[in-house]
């Protein structure tokens, strides 16, 4: 009987960071937990709109920064600890924890169901899939073609939440354009007139979102129904049409708000770096003040002024769960070493080819 081969050695070294990015990882994880906390106030006209607006392009914004960070994925031990150190771990503490929390209060699944997830952990489960097939994609002749085609026929097909699949297939387009952009397209989004147009863009979007929103149904966004499932009640080619019109939106809003990210140094170049903490924390702080202290109930009726006060509240929440304390704490808990997970001796060599 042989020995199984051991997975490739050779890889870049670790890469240093990138400003831009860590600035553009910062703003939409500010959008990631604002847009969380107005999900308490989708009926609510003053905050639908703000709603609808972030929902249609912070995801895409977040993929697409994550397929481009993963694009030189290639499989080897290096990468392949990374990936389970900072997904598989993560994702199985999230979601077992926050089904239990929900359980705890009645609200969530009986009996547990860990590879489907309920809320944040479906963006890790997204990632691990979607670095894993990063050689595919690199790989096909018409890969941007194909990610589209399986965004629009997913919806037409039932396919079973593992590992949050529908939401997976349905963001793919703005993984795959991610991974095959270069640093060129985000230096041409930085001219002056790009720049302009971008602003003048996103802001029409958030007027658009704020005085039609109330008529529209915003499970659209959520990518994870069939076209003629509850609520969305749509044919065959209305649901291709909608999600098509999704995906343009998606792009086009996405590459505005990539134009307007700052490119030099600053604080929330720091703090960017820390988003894996304020994405994995966020939601426990959210599910206490909702379950607990049932807060989003009680200051409903202030209507738009809960609504600042909550937008205000998301924004220090999240600023507070990007410092330097919060990931010193949980770095051992959502980053382990998981040293005897692996081989030391490929460990050793994989550091010695990467000198």
């Amino acid at each position: 009987m042989t020995s199984l081969e051991p997975l490739p050695l050779t890889t870049a070294p670790p890469k240093e960071r990138v400003a831009y990015l860590d600035n553009a990882r910062y703003w939409v994880m500010l959008l990631v937990v604002i847009g969380h906390v107005l999900t308490q106030f989708t009926e609510m006209d003053s905050a639908r709109g703000v709603y609808v607006w972030i929902y249609s392009f912070h995801m895409p914004f977040f993929v697409l920064i994550s397929g481009y960070t993963a694009r030189n994925y290639v499989g080897d031990a290096r990468q392949v600890r990374r990936i389970v150190s900072t997904l598989v771990v993560p994702y199985l503490i999230v979601e077992t924890s926050l089904q239990l929390i929900t359980r705890h209060y009645g609200e969530g699944p009986d009996p547990l169901r860990i590879l489907s997830p309920q809320w944040l952990a479906w963006f890790l489960a997204a990632l691990f899939i979607w670095r894993l097939t990063t050689p595919i994609w690199r790989a096909l002749r018409y890969p941007i073609t194909t990610s589209i085609i399986i965004s629009l026929a997913v919806g037409l097909i039932e396919v079973p939440n593992v590992l949050a699949l529908p939401k997976v297939l349905g963001f793919l387009p703005f993984y795959v354009v991610g991974m095959h952009m270069n640093r060129q397209v985000f230096e041409r989004l930085s001219a002056k007139p790009i720049r302009i147009a971008s602003a003048a863009i996103l802001g029409a979007a958030l007027i658009i979102c704020y005085v039609y929103s109330k008529n529209w149904t915003t499970d659209w966004l959520l990518w994870k129904q069939r076209y003629d499932e509850s609520p969305l009640r749509a044919t065959a080619m209305e649901g291709i049409t909608q999600r098509a019109e999704l995906l343009v939106i998606g792009f086009v809003l996405t590459f505005a708000a990539l134009s307007l990210v700052p490119r030099g140094r600053s604080w929330t170049t720091r703090f960017g770096g820390r988003t894996f903490y304020c994405y994995l924390l966020h939601g426990y702080v959210i599910l206490l003040l909702d379950l607990q202290f049932d807060l989003f109930d009680k200051i409903d009726q202030y209507g738009v002024n809960a609504v600042i006060a909550c937008i205000i509240g998301a924004f220090i929440l999240a600023n507070l769960l990007m410092t330097k304390p919060v990931s010193v704490a949980f770095r051992p808990i959502f980053e382990p070493k998981l040293k005897a997970l692996f081989r030391e001796a490929e460990e050793k060599k994989a550091a010695a080819s990467s000198s």
